[in-house]
C-alpha cells in the first residue's frame, strides 16, 4: 500500500464517526419537526432512529465517500436516505414546509457546537500521552467541520436541498411549479457542482464558521 492511499484511508476512518453521526442527526431533525407539524410519516416508517443503518443512501452513504477517498477530497461528503415527509399532512403547509427544511441544517449547527465542546472537554480531561488522544480529539475537530459543511451544502437554493425546500415554502403556486421543473435536473445540477469544483466556494465560510466556534466553545473552559 502507498504512502497517499494509506493517508487517505487514515483520513477516513477518523472522519467516518462525525460524518454518520451528522447525516443521521440532519435525517432526524427533519423527522421530528415533520411529526412536531403533524406529519408521522417517517415515524410510522421507522425511520426516527438513531440507526445509522436505517439512513444510508447507496450513492450519497456509500458511492461518494469512497470517491472522496480515492480523488483524496480532504472533507468527507455526502447525505442520507430523506426521511419520508408528507407536507400535506401538515398544520400548515408552508410554515411547516419551512420549518421541517430548517431542521435538518439547523441539527447539523447544533452539533458543530457540540463537537467543539466535546473537542475542548477531551483535550482537557485527557493526557495528550494518551494513545487515543490524537483520533478523538481530531474526530471532534473534523466533526465541526463535517457538519457545517452538511448545513451549508444543504442550503443551496436548489430543491430538493433543503434551501430550494425553503423558497418553495416562500413562494406562490408559479414558482413552486418553476421549482419542480428545476428539481428534475437537480441530480445533474449537483453533479456538475461536484465534479467541477464549484462547491468549493463553500470551503471559506466552512473553516471560517468552524474556527470561530471551536474559539467560542474554549471561552466556556478554564485555560489553567
Amino acid at each position: 500500500m502507498n504512502a497517499d492511499l494509506a493517508a487517505r484511508i487514515q483520513m477516513m476512518s477518523i472522519q467516518i464517526v462525525p460524518f454518520f453521526v451528522a447525516i443521521v442527526f440532519h435525517e432526524l431533525g427533519h423527522g421530528l419537526m415533520a411529526r412536531h407539524w403533524g406529519d408521522t410519516t417517517a415515524e410510522r416508517e421507522g425511520r426516527l432512529t438513531l440507526n445509522p443503518v436505517a439512513h444510508i443512501h447507496p450513492i450519497g452513504t456509500v458511492l461518494i465517500p469512497i470517491v472522496n477517498m480515492i480523488t483524496g477530497i480532504p472533507l468527507l461528503f455526502g447525505w442520507a436516505k430523506p426521511v419520508p415527509i408528507n407536507p400535506n399532512r401538515f398544520r400548515k403547509y408552508r410554515p411547516g414546509l419551512f420549518w421541517v427544511s430548517l431542521a435538518g441544517p439547523a441539527a447539523n449547527v447544533f452539533l458543530a457546537f457540540a463537537s467543539a465542546l466535546l473537542f475542548h472537554a477531551l483535550s482537557l480531561a485527557i493526557p495528550e500521552d494518551f494513545y487515543l488522544y490524537d483520533p478523538i480529539t481530531k474526530m471532534c475537530m473534523v466533526g465541526v467541520q463535517i457538519n457545517y459543511s452538511l448545513a451549508l451544502f444543504n442550503l443551496l437554493p436548489i430543491p430538493p436541498l433543503d434551501g430550494g425546500r425553503i423558497i418553495e415554502s416562500m413562494v406562490g403556486f408559479q414558482g413552486t411549479q418553476r421549482l419542480r421543473v428545476l428539481e428534475g435536473y437537480s441530480f445533474w445540477i449537483l453533479l456538475g457542482l461536484l465534479w467541477t469544483g464549484a462547491l468549493s466556494i463553500l470551503g471559506g465560510p466552512i473553516m471560517t464558521l468552524s474556527y470561530k466556534t471551536l474559539v467560542l466553545a474554549g471561552q466556556l473552559f478554564p485555560t489553567g
